[in-house]
């Protein structure tokens, strides 16, 4: 836990990309009419949940008015709504709605992260301020000692995981899809899931069932 806390103080002061430094900034300061009263965060976003997890759950990057508002990953949205939920429902989290950092809210067996740590412009980070985020990405899995099955919500993070645990050596390479289950070389396991974003939550793409279906069975294979 101090290595990882150590670890998120550092991640908070990186500056590595001037356009996702001035855009969280700038969300921050211009703020979104329902939170004109709040303080943004306005900073990179480190992980947050239990340093000893088996689960690695693996996003793309803070929302606007979002975590970069609270501070927490997957915290004051309407995304974070739908993924946690489901986390309390399939018994990783202790309650269901994860609204700021001082709400309560703890995880068990499970530590959520992103491959990029500020809110880019339109949700869409370029490869240049991927590849400038691995290192603080790469750093939190090292630190993670227990994981045993990662969650990726989404092909970004599909393809993120890939690179960390060795499956971007697999032949043919493993393709993203809802439920999609990969060995790893390192004999961990890759799951993927629909990312809880509006547009999949909103159109039906991705349901409760099948967000809770994909968590349940990464309990089984966690042995949790």
């Amino acid at each position: 836990m101090d290595a990882l806390q150590a670890l998120a103080a550092e991640i908070v002061e990186c500056r590595r990309c001037p356009r996702l430094v001035a855009w969280r900034e700038q969300v921050a300061r211009e703020k979104r009419a329902a939170f004109r009263d709040e303080e943004y965060w306005g900073r990179p976003v480190p992980g947050f949940g239990d340093p000893d997890a088996r689960v690695l759950i693996v996003g793309l990057a803070p929302a606007a008015h979002g975590a970069n508002r609270t501070g927490r990953m997957f915290t004051g949205d309407r995304s974070g709504d739908f993924l946690y939920a489901s986390l309390h429902r399939v018994g990783f989290a202790n309650q269901p709605t994860s609204v700021s950092r001082d709400d309560g809210l703890e995880l068990t067996g499970v530590y959520i992260t992103a491959p990029v740590k500020c809110a880019p412009p339109a949700n869409k980070p370029t490869t240049v301020e991927r590849d400038n985020c691995r290192p603080w990405l790469d750093a939190e899995v090292e630190l993670l000692r227990s994981i045993r099955v990662v969650v990726a919500l989404g092909g970004f993070g599909f393809g993120e995981a890939l690179r960390i645990f060795g499956g971007g050596s697999l032949r043919p390479r493993p393709k993203f899809g809802h439920g999609v289950e990969v060995g790893l070389p390192d004999g961990r396991m890759l799951v993927g899931s629909y990312h809880v974003s509006q547009q999949n939550t909103f159109t039906g793409r991705l349901t409760e069932e099948m967000l809770d279906d994909v968590f349940a069975r990464t309990r089984v294979l966690a042995g949790l």
